[in-house]
């Protein structure tokens, strides 16, 4: 039989052996779980924040676009006016969104679309050689649309500008350094009509 003080002593053992156990690791740190609608409603909220800032600074440009367009005319289009419609746009890598750049070079565009209301253009959209075929086709339609979304929030009518893309199949520079690859990350402004 066993004495009390020995059966203590083993309870006592016991005790520590399954607390031990059931404890965890001071030094293992417990699992994070991301919670990715979480994360897909602040990106949505932050995407939503953008667009609305975009808006309204293409709206106080437009104001000044419009003041810069003058008149009207059925002039033909001055030299420099169709320099200033044929500059090219640059983006990013990966990217769709109007740099400040891109921006400046649209609102230089409008006023002379609105000054010609017969003049047509065409947008056409390019991306470096990184990526895929058709998700370079894509990302140059993206670009075209984005531009051609930018003007007609200056006020350019949307039937007067069509879109095309062409990826990565027209470089403007041959290379596959960072340059290259920059300087073929772009629109390019052509007149269709009307010039």
């Amino acid at each position: 039989m066993l004495s009390i003080g020995r059966a203590v002593g083993i309870a006592v053992i016991a005790a520590a052996v399954v607390a031990g156990c059931s404890r965890k690791p001071a030094n293992r740190p417990s699992p994070s779980r991301i919670n990715t609608d979480s994360l897909l409603r602040e990106q949505a909220r932050q995407d939503s924040i953008s667009r609305a800032n975009a808006a309204r600074a293409a709206a106080a440009a437009a104001a000044g676009v419009a003041a810069a367009a003058g008149p009207p005319t059925n002039a033909p289009v001055s030299p420099s006016e169709r320099t200033i419609i044929g500059s090219t746009v640059y983006f990013d890598l990966d990217e769709s969104a109007l740099t400040e750049d891109a921006r400046s070079a649209l609102e230089g565009k409008a006023p002379v679309l609105l000054r010609h209301p017969n003049l047509r253009i065409r947008i056409t959209g390019h991306a470096d050689a990184q990526g895929s075929d058709e998700y370079n086709l894509a990302l140059g339609l993206r670009r075209a649309a984005e531009a051609k979304r930018y003007l007609s929030a200056l006020g350019v009518p949307e039937n007067r500008v069509e879109i095309v893309t062409m990826g990565e199949e027209r470089a403007a520079v041959q290379g596959n350094t960072e340059e290259a690859y920059a300087l073929n990350r772009r629109a390019e402004f052509e007149v269709i009509a009307g010039g």
